[in-house]
């Protein structure tokens, strides 16, 4: 069977059981702070498992994208090594909300992989959790007998707390699993060790196929279960797997899923993909280099497609590090030292669009992306292994300092792997554990910043699971809390949660900050609510103190000034898309914003540098809009395809549900859920700050409106008068090119004067040298800048031959040493002009470097000048 086919009869399968099948979820999250990406199949229906809201339906079936590559699941450094982990894989499931449970999960699942799939019975296992004294939880008795009506007994494993008890995180619901693994060894080999004994044991063929996890309990904060009011049923089948056991081979890389990227990888590379070979030997290295390749891509095009570019920063740093992890294995093993990997994108997009259709809609933007971080990378390997040289040379003895290893790592981004691979192949060697120190502090330092604890829930009031969210039409209403907790991190320290069975407050979401403003008390008291963000359906405000009249009625109020600049800026970036994509053409999408109070940030797809007449246009566009008083057309709940048919654009990455709101402005129709002026007179006027590059075929625009402007304005015309006061002219711009032309003129004067002052003080200087150690040495302080110090020194050394000159200079309260020396003397006394200045550069609080023949250091204490000069002779000594 094709994988699409095996995918096809997965959800068909259980349609047929009633399920309604739905679409993956984006695998990059943008509403769940505990997560950056999806990581099982899960994740998208965490709200319905905590009983914050209520599904379409109680039976679903999906095939969901998922990334494991940071966190708890974390198989990044094992893809590639072996056949069957990835980082990007799809999770096929199946799900039950407070609907069927234990025997129906087990009783399909094995219909399906024996009789539709026609797995044969006796390569299966399957385990049962063995219960956990320490948890006061017995065998999971229910599941067993249900197995034991199936399968013989001695194919029932009876697994541990690590292996058969499901958690979600530290807290939230969790409950017993029954796996089903899969042997697929040869008949020889079983005959040797039966398959029970491999179960679990991490062998390549015999491997857990299907998770079916039955949700009972919920973890509380202190460690502690309790039981669910519904039981739920979560499974995950891992999808390249069951392609590996129904295509009949040994490894998930040689199903269909992966053979199209393999030959694409093999064709451009020129190499040879060997499924045979071990990762120790060479041809296994280039084998283990294409598979890291043909893995990596799939990720990052998906993450790319989802809306989540690379980046230094959270989500998109862990995409570029994934990247990287690629360039660098074919850089190394591959001997690939040009761009290639975008490449691969075409063929991934013919392979997987029909079942995800996003591959092909931003194949353009993901092609593109790819290849400008292999360019920048693939610099970086370049200037890494000067870098790395300098090191080596720098170094006494074979043993290199894990600290430099680090911060060629940690500030340069050359890969560890790589280092220690140079280093061996010349004979030194990396002290790792000085390097994983340096690590584990970095990860230390990075944990503790985002660190986050949170208590339990208190419940005060039965949770509605509809739509609360009132801040449409009002900024005011009474409240009354529903369910409280208290959190602690690094970052902010002690806040509480509240949660309120209405609210007028705005959730951070569809890049809008989340709204501020406070609840009054009926004792008079007033509390700030300083934050508000959506978490698993619930709608949070954070506070630094409870009411203490916390069970009453409250007053909630929102902050109507922030809401209506947030507002107006919002509309604004609904305004320039349009304006946007009627200027610069229909390629032009949307790929992230920020809406804050004070400024808006919009990103977006497109080739080149905006010009300055575009920009022009583009403000000229939205401010006409505002001009005209459009006033705002809003539908709220209606269908997804309805308001598509209408004309509305959904951005991707974004999850959508069965009813959407829609925002028109004239020509200007969005989905979206943020919060709008009722007018566009109320934005006032529009004004870009900045438009930059952001990533490859990605820009973006800053810009402003309303108040902001107006200071902006204010501020700008200011300073105008100001610069007219000082240049004491009407015409301020015709002074100053007057000026710039005179400046430049005197700048040239300068110059040749400099250079006649240090023509006349080389004759002077060539009486000064004196012999030292059998070399020409002279050390001075002379007045003049470093250009000048350099014509002086080279012409100096093109007279005179076995030279050392140090020259210091004191330029506008900052220290300058530069150092000459014969390349005579550089080859025959290995003498180092770079190595001379770092040494003496500690009398000048400062450093530096060069070439061994000529080299500068700067520092910030002229004062020591003397002090380097005169221990100049001795360092030569």
């Amino acid at each position: 069977m094709k994988s699409q086919e095996i995918r096809n009869q997965f959800l068909e399968f259980f349609k047929s059981k009633k399920h309604s099948i739905v679409p993956s979820a984006p695998m990059v999250i943008k509403d769940d702070p505990t997560l950056m990406f999806t990581n099982a199949g899960m994740n998208q229906f965490k709200e319905f498992f905590l009983g914050n809201g209520i599904p379409k339906s109680n039976r679903i079936t999906d095939t969901q994208k998922c990334l494991r590559v940071s966190g708890k699941h974390n198989d990044l450094e094992e893809v590639g090594m072996d056949t069957y982990h990835h980082t990007m894989f799809e999770m096929l499931g199946n799900w039950s909300f407070g609907d069927y449970f234990k025997k129906e999960a087990i009783q399909w699942a094995w219909e399906l992989l024996t009789e539709v799939y026609g797995i044969d019975k006796d390569m299966l296992y399957v385990s049962v959790f063995e219960g956990a004294k320490d948890e006061d939880l017995g065998m999971d008795q229910e599941a067993y007998d249900l197995w034991t009506a199936i399968v013989p007994e001695d194919r029932i494993i009876m697994g541990n707390k690590k292996d058969n008890f499901w958690e979600m995180g530290d807290q939230g619901p969790c409950g017993p699993c029954s796996e089903i693994h899969v042997d697929i060894r040869s008949d020889e080999e079983k005959a040797k060790i039966p398959g029970r004994d491999l179960v679990n044991m991490d062998h390549p063929q015999v491997v857990e196929i299907w998770n079916l996890v039955f949700m009972q309990y919920n973890r509380k904060a202190d460690g502690s279960l309790e039981k669910l009011p519904a039981q739920h049923v979560d499974t995950g089948m891992g999808f390249e797997r069951l392609c590996m056991v129904l295509q009949g081979v040994k490894s998930n890389y040689d199903t269909d899923v992966f053979t199209p990227l393999i030959r694409e990888i093999e064709t451009i590379t020129n190499s040879t993909y060997d499924k045979n070979s071990l990762p120790t030997n060479d041809d296994g290295k280039v084998s283990v280099a294409i598979r890291v390749i043909a893995d990596h891509v799939r990720a990052v095009s998906f993450s790319i497609a989802d809306g989540q570019l690379p980046s230094n920063t959270g989500a998109g740093y862990v995409i570029r590090r994934i990247l990287r992890r690629a360039i660098r294995y074919g850089f190394t093993f591959l001997d690939t030292k040009e761009p290639f990997i975008y490449k691969l994108v075409e063929t991934l997009s013919k392979q997987m669009s029909k079942a995800f259709p996003e591959l092909k809609a931003q194949k353009n933007l993901i092609t593109n992306v790819i290849k400008e971080e292999e360019q920048s990378f693939l610099r970086t390997l370049d200037q890494g292994l000067v870098l790395l040289e300098n090191v080596i040379k720098n170094t006494k003895g074979n043993i290199i300092s894990g600290e430099k290893a680090f911060e060629l790592y940690d500030t340069f981004g050359f890969p560890i792997d790589l280092t220690a691979l140079i280093l061996s192949e010349q004979g030194y060697e990396l002290d790792e554990k000085a390097f994983e120190v340096e690590l584990q502090k970095q990860k230390d330092r990075s944990r503790a910043a985002s660190q986050v604890t949170a208590g339990d829930w208190k419940i005060l009031l039965d949770d509605t699971t509809t739509e609360n969210f009132i801040g449409y039409d009002h900024l005011k209403t009474n409240v009354k809390v529903t369910r409280y907790r208290k959190v602690n991190s690094k970052k902010d320290g002690e806040l509480y949660q509240l949660v309120f069975d209405k609210t007028p407050f705005y959730p951070e979401g569809g890049g809008q900050v989340g709204d501020k403003g406070y609840l009054e008390v009926p004792n008079g008291d007033v509390v700030y609510i300083i934050d508000t963000k959506k978490e698993n359906n619930l709608i949070i405000h954070f506070t630094k103190n409870l009411p203490k009249h916390i069970d009453e009625t409250l007053t909630a109020v929102v902050d109507e000034k922030q809401r209506s600049r947030s507002a107006s800026n919002h509309t604004a970036t609904h305004l320039m898309h349009q304006a946007l994509r009627t200027i610069l053409g229909t390629h032009v999408e949307q790929k992230g914003s920020m809406v804050h109070s004070g400024n808006l940030r919009f990103d977006f797809s497109h080739f080149a540098k905006m010009t300055t007449e575009e920009l022009k246009e583009v403000e000229h566009f939205v401010n006409a809009r505002i001009r005209e008083q459009l006033p705002l057309e809003e539908q709220r709940n209606i269908s997804y395809d309805q308001a598509i048919a209408e004309g509305a654009i959904a951005l991707f990455g974004e999850k959508y549900g069965d009813t959407v709101r829609s925002i028109r402005f004239g020509e200007s129709m969005e989905l979206c859920g943020g919060t709008h002026v009722k007018n566009t007179s109320s934005i006032w006027h529009f004004k870009i700050v900045s438009e930059s590059a952001i990533a490859a075929g990605i820009r973006r625009i800053e810009a402003i409106t309303g108040d902001a402007a107006k200071e902006f304005f204010t501020t700008q015309s200011e300073a105008y008068g100001e610069v007219k006061a000082v240049l004491k002219t009407k015409d301020p711009l015709k002074t100053i090119i007057s000026l710039q032309e005179e400046n430049s003129s005197l700048k040239k004067q300068i110059e040749a004067l400099l250079k006649d002052k240090a023509k006349n003080l080389k004759g002077d200087l060539k009486s000064e040298f004196e012999d030292v150690n059998g070399v020409k040495f002279l050390a001075k302080k002379v007045d003049l800048d470093a250009a000048g110090i350099k014509d002086l020194s080279f012409e100096l050394g093109g007279e005179l031959e076995n030279v050392v000159m140090l020259f210091g200079s004191d330029q506008k309260g900052k220290a300058l040493l530069s150092c000459y020396i014969s390349k005579n003397l550089v080859e025959e006394k290995q003498l180092n002009a770079g190595q001379m200045v770092r040494e003496l550069g500690k009398y000048i609080q400062g450093g530096g470097g060069g070439q061994p023949f000529f080299a500068t250091a700067g520092g910030k204490n002229p004062a020591g000048i003397e002090e380097a000069l005169e221990n100049a002779k001795q360092y030569l000594k």
